[in-house]
């Protein structure tokens, strides 16, 4: 008789060890273009010159003139969705060539504060590179561990319906829900949950299936933005009465992205029970931008050679009219930047909001420090989200207490007193002294940014206050303005009240 047990443990065997040749392949594939970056960067430059010169855009830039990044960068100014937007609609009208040769595959569905509802083009040829950064992220885990246990068991995508609709031919919906299209068919008999549930719009809904379908099952990796993790285990333990550990023993591995995971790591823990390794992505609906290719490091490794040729702009240029532009080449460690795309998607000198920071060179790896619009400057302190998120780790380290959620807006005018930093949290855990924890957070930022320090010192600003948003308030909020879910985050900062006036209905009473 057939003893099933150890067909299935020589199975695993021989999967596991086909998973850590294939990354072993994957590393050594890439290397030629970690260590040619700049080679790397000015290649896809030309190729994507070359390829577009015939489309409406080539043609009204140009394109045949251009030879160098500066004949680029002379007739291209940065470009934003407003700018783009008159291309957009001629291909939501069913034209051709217009930003990129042919139609785009998809338009990927994203909520813009400015722009309203933004249709981002994915191409033929940029659709892979999206799957690709995702593939990669896994097997430079495999390869660094060394342990691809997690193969073995189910694997959840927390992610948006793949529920697509038909635009004048061109499928359209949100990013995650078009990337469920295209899990790998190794990996679709271990995937989770069901396409009918993964098809459910209504997210409270939805993570409440989702319990269903996997809280017996054996999950070994859980990918979703932190936020939405915060929400499945809750309701996983809320249900079952049991840490994730024990719900999940052989839970071995998170892959999250779209918001930094420092401000929710200690929760997390909590709510796991023990430290998993973590796998940092960076995905847009622009392009899939990096990966953390080392667990064990910080950093995330730039994708040079995936169908995007990156500028960026120094942090005081941002704004400009015509603000400086550097190539890969050009950059320099620990200084912010906003990062400009061009893409095999039809994207040109495209600014896609976001503040990045070199932390190396060989290979080129970034940090995220937050959003060109989300900061807090309304006294000229120009406070950033990386900052905010430092500050907030440590005062939670030094008091004990865990934040489940938090924004934080300027209260220039108020009733009495100097005018000061307003901070919404929500707290898992609260402290035992909200005025300590008060005073931490408050030199915490201050030690972080010297503008902020400064107006404290000169008695332009008081210290900040904090405002405690009731259990549950934060999700709350973010069903009232149609957001819970879905790729939405909440903003870390603003520079007006409009968040902050819309929170003070979920005030902790007694905290106001």
């Amino acid at each position: 008789m057939f003893n099933h047990k150890l067909i299935l443990f020589t199975m695993g065997l021989l999967k596991n060890k086909l998973a850590q040749g294939w990354a072993s392949l994957h590393i050594k594939k890439d290397n030629i273009w970690t260590n040619q970056p700049i080679e790397t960067q000015y290649y896809w430059f030309e190729k994507l010159i070359k390829e577009s010169q015939n489309t409406n855009f080539g043609i009204d830039y140009c394109f045949s003139e251009i030879v160098t990044v500066s004949d680029f960068q002379k007739q291209v100014p940065v470009q934003n969705y407003e700018s783009l937007r008159p291309y957009i609609e001629k291909i939501k009208l069913g034209q051709n060539n217009v930003l990129w040769p042919n139609k785009p595959l998809y338009f990927a569905k994203t909520s813009g504060t400015t722009s309203g509802t933004k249709y981002i083009p994915i191409s033929k040829e940029s659709m892979p590179f999206h799957i690709e950064g995702a593939k990669s992220a896994l097997l430079y885990y495999i390869y660094k561990r060394k342990n691809p246990n997690f193969i073995n068991g189910k694997m959840i995508f927390l992610q948006g319906s793949p529920v697509l609709e038909n635009n004048n031919g061109i499928m359209t919906g949100r990013l995650s829900g078009i990337s469920a299209h295209f899990v790998p068919k190794y990996l679709q008999y271990n995937r989770m949950p069901s396409w009918k549930t993964n098809c459910i719009e209504d997210w409270e809904t939805k993570v409440d299936k989702i319990v269903e379908e996997t809280v017996n099952k054996n999950m070994t990796l859980i990918s979703g933005i932190p936020p939405w993790l915060v929400m499945y285990f809750e309701k996983l333990i809320a249900k079952s009465g049991k840490s994730i550990s024990k719900i999940f023993p052989n839970l071995q591995l998170l892959v999250t992205g779209g918001v930094n995971y420092k401000p929710y790591e200690d929760k997390i823990n909590e709510l796991i029970g023990k430290k998993l390794d973590i796998i940092q992505t960076y995905p847009a609906s622009e392009g899939f931008i990096a990966f953390q290719d080392n667990v064990d490091e910080e950093g995330l490794l730039l994708m040079l050679n995936h169908g995007i040729f990156y500028e960026f702009i120094p942090s005081e240029e941002i704004g400009k009219k015509n603000p400086k532009r550097l190539t890969l080449k050009q950059v320099e460690l620990n200084t912010d930047y906003a990062i400009l795309i061009t893409t095999n998607a039809g994207l040109w000198a495209y600014e896609i909001g976001d503040l990045v920071r070199f932390i190396n060179k060989n290979p080129y790896k970034i940090i995220v420090t937050g959003r060109t619009k989300h900061f807090t400057s309304a006294f000229g302190e120009h406070v950033i989200s990386l900052e905010v998120e430092e500050a907030i780790k440590e005062a939670m380290e030094l008091t004990g207490c865990i934040v489940q959620e938090f924004t934080l807006a300027p209260q220039v005018n108020p009733l009495e007193g100097l005018p000061y930093h307003e901070w919404f949290i929500e707290f898992e855990k609260p402290p035992i002294n909200i005025s300590e924890f008060e005073l931490n957070l408050d030199q915490a930022l201050r030690k972080r940014n010297t503008y902020y320090n400064d107006l404290i010192i000169g008695t332009i600003l008081r210290p900040l206050k904090i405002t405690i948003i009731k259990k549950g308030g934060f999700n709350e909020y973010m069903k009232e303005i149609g957001k819970l879910g879905g790729q939405n985050k909440l903003p870390r900062l603003s520079n007006d009240r409009t968040i902050a006036d819309t929170l003070e209905k979920y005030v902790l009473n007694g905290y106001e």
